[in-house]
């Protein structure tokens, strides 16, 4: 069942004015802090319930915003105090990325080194005697692989071999 259209008109019944009341709260002050969110504005919403009881919400908080409201003047040290805030956290990030960039590199660096060492150590195994243990789960089935081809290929030839033998054998001349 979807939803339906709610005719706008004062509800009656104290017990479905409070359950209206707490829910459509809750959805102002979440549309509230979606528009703080998505737009970097100071909110402030205040209302009370049913039962006279108030509930505010404000970002970044209800007193603030009502003072500067009353005043009617914008708020310049707290302007300049989250300018502040923004540079040296911009430079504090702008830091900690040249920082992981470096790092970056330098681990880039050693893992390239290891894959050299790697490569050295798996080439002299495999150029040399190397045991069977040594090789990884790759190298493991390419030799899987190259043993089946390897036996297909005996087969083949036993098979051959064995037709030949018994051509000979047919056509009466020793072998």
């Amino acid at each position: 069942m979807g939803k339906r259209k709610i005719e706008m008109k004062l509800v009656k019944d104290n017990s479905s004015k409070q359950i209206t009341f707490s829910k459509r709260r809750n959805g102002l002050f979440k549309k509230a802090n979606e528009i703080a969110t998505l737009c970097g504005v100071e909110v402030a919403v205040v209302t009370f319930s049913p039962g006279g009881k108030p509930f505010s919400y404000g970002h970044p908080d209800v007193e603030t915003i009502v003072n500067r409201f009353l005043n009617q003047q914008p708020n310049p040290t707290q302007d300049d105090h989250h300018d502040g805030n923004r540079t040296a956290m911009a430079e504090k990030l702008s830091q900690e990325f040249t920082d992981l960039q470096l790092q970056l590199e330098v681990e880039k660096k050693r893992g390239k080194m290891i894959a050299k060492e790697n490569k050295k150590e798996k080439d002299l195994l495999l150029g040399g005697q190397a045991s069977i243990c040594e090789l990884s789960l790759e190298e493991l089935e390419k030799l899987k692989e190259s043993l089946e081809k390897l036996g297909e290929k005996v087969k083949e030839q036993i098979n051959d071999k064995e037709v030949s033998s018994t051509l000979l054998l047919l056509s009466g001349k020793p072998i």
